[in-house]
Parts: C-alpha cells; structure tokens; sequence
C-alpha cells in the first residue's frame, strides 16, 4: 500500500511513530473560574501505542484533547506532542495531528471520495496528491467500494469510518479520537475497532478518550485514568487489572429464580455486596483468597443443588478497576 503523500513543508513529512513520546504534558493546568479542569497534569503517551484516557464526568479528559488540539491553552505547564511545543507552536501541531469527535462531520451530498479529496485540498494538497491520499485512506478505512456513492446513503457506521478517514488525508503523527463509537451499535463498534487496529499498524499514534471500558480493554496498549484533573493510575490494561489485587468468583445459574440464592451464597465469601446482572442471569463478587473462595462456593451450591450454566475464578475487569480506583461507576 502507498503511504500517504506528505503535506508541504508538513514538519516530519508523512505520518509515523516518534521517538519514545508522542504526547507528554507536565504540570499541566487549566481552570475555569473556580473549576480546575486541570490540576498539575502529568500524563505521557508512548509512541507506537494507542493510549486510551479514563476517568468520570468532569475528570478533565475533553480539556485535556482540547489541548492536545491546541482548541485551548492551558493556564500553566508545558505540553509537547510529536516533539513540538503545543505552547509556543500550536500552527506546527496543528500540521501532524488528526482529529475525529463524537459526530462524523462529513457532507453527505458529496460521495465519500468527494468528501476525502477536499479534506486533503484543505490540508494543502494539490489536486493530485489530494486523490491519491483520499484512496490510500480508502483502502484503510475499508470503504474503497463504497467511495463513489454520495454519503448519505452511508450507514451510521460508514459515516463514523468515513469521518476517521478525513482525520487520517492530512497524514498525520498523532490521531486524536474523542468518543469515536459513542452511539454506534455492538457490530458497527468492532468494525471500527478494527479500522483503529489497522491504523495503528501503519503506524498511526492514537490517543482515545472513551466511555467504554471494554474499548479501552480491546484497543490500549497503555492506559491512563484521570480523577479531578490529575492521573491516578497508568500502565496496561493487565497491568491495571493485576493492581485492583483481587479475584472475582463469577455464577451463571440456569434459572433465573436462583439469582437470589447464588446472591446469598457468594455474599459471606467475598469483600462486597455481589453484583447481580438479572438479564445475564449472572452474579459476581470479588474475593480475596480465589481458589479457596471458588471451592467453598461450589461446594455449597452443590449442597442446595442449585442448577448452574457456569462458575470459574477470574481477574478483574477494567469496569471493576475503575470503580475501585475512581469511586465512580464507568
């Protein structure tokens, strides 16, 4: 496949991991009146990696992208990206990054070739340099034959790709993506996971932002949870997992009238309250000692012959992580 072509006098030419950081804020600050949006941020993105960004409502993530993008300025601290000073050379950041929010911003009077080539033209492109990033694009995103019918025919999912693509013809060092599959169905979600992935591979740095757990989990290499304008944790997904430090005993019963008894089970045996999920007819508890809790439960399940579908021993997932360090439900 043809990289895409570079933007005049574009800094670092064509897209392309950077050496160790692609991203790193320190001491960073932003306030709005006397909300402190950012408190003395220190947060770094590894090259070659795709850092997902956590935290609650009002924990400081969209400021943050904000200024990543150079849409703000934060109030104090330095904050380099792709090795340029996002500071003193927002114009030169502005050149190696790309952008896609929560809603595809695409025409959809024009088909979605149409709409790639004029992003690129915005870009700097000449005419053709523009077409040939719009189809290398194309082919990433996986739209190459749908590009020639106008875009609003496009379903959500297209749309969103297709959005993705118009952040990628300017060929840039650092994707920012904020939300990128809020609203979009389970399988629209994973194809678009899928298009990150494929990225990431060509060497696309990617910052998320997400509302979902399990994104985090699937895509991230490195994760970063932020709380009141501040990093509380990072490290990999495992990493993460591992820290919570305990094991969850997880049921499934058969019938769903025994949820109540699998409750009063599980409850003296782990460090909280079960948690019950009725639709999944599924209870889990989180344990401090996993073998020995996992053989106490089956065997007085077995005692009051309650019918399973499946019980087993696993780590804690990233929505447990984050409310254990967080105190807020993902």
């Amino acid at each position: 496949m043809s990289p895409i072509p570079p933007l005049p006098d574009a800094p670092g030419g064509a897209r392309a991991a950077t050496g160790g950081l692609t991203i790193e804020a320190v001491g960073l600050r932003k306030h709005y009146g006397d909300v402190h949006a950012l408190a003395g941020l220190d947060l770094v993105a590894p090259a070659g990696k795709v850092t997902a960004v956590l935290g609650p409502n009002g924990a400081g993530k969209t400021t943050f992208v904000k200024a990543v993008a150079t849409l703000l300025r934060p109030d104090a601290g330095s904050l380099h990206v792709a090795g340029i000073d996002a500071i003193a050379r927002p114009d030169l950041v502005r050149r190696v990054i790309g952008l896609a929010g929560q809603n595809a911003a695409v025409e959809p009077a024009l088909t979605g070739r149409e709409n790639l080539v004029m992003v690129a033209r915005l870009f700097g492109h000449d005419s053709s340099a523009a077409r040939a990033a719009a189809q290398v694009v194309l082919d990433e995103i996986g739209l190459s034959e749908d590009a020639d019918r106008p875009v609003k025919g496009y379903s959500g999912g297209m749309r969103r790709r297709l959005d993705l693509g118009a952040s990628l013809v300017g060929a840039p060092k650092v994707l920012l993506l904020d939300e990128p599959t809020t609203g979009l169905d389970p399988r629209t979600r994973i194809e678009l996971w899928e298009s990150i992935r494929s990225l990431v591979r060509g060497g696309t740095d990617v910052l998320l932002t997400t509302q979902y757990l399990e994104e985090a989990d699937q895509l991230a290499d490195h994760v970063v949870i932020i709380d009141h304008g501040r990093v509380i944790a990072t490290g990999t997904p495992t990493e993460l997992k591992s820290r919570a430090g305990l094991d969850v005993v997880e049921v499934r019963v058969r019938h769903a009238d025994d949820l109540a008894a699998i409750a009063e089970v599980l409850a003296p045996l782990g460090t909280e309250a079960p948690h019950l999920d009725e639709p999944a007819r599924r209870a889990a508890v989180p344990v401090l000692e996993g073998t020995k809790a996992l053989t106490e439960a089956v065997r007085i399940i077995g005692e009051r012959d309650i019918e399973l579908d499946d019980i087993g021993l696993r780590r804690p997932t990233l929505d447990e992580v984050f409310l254990t360090l967080t105190g807020a439900p993902s």
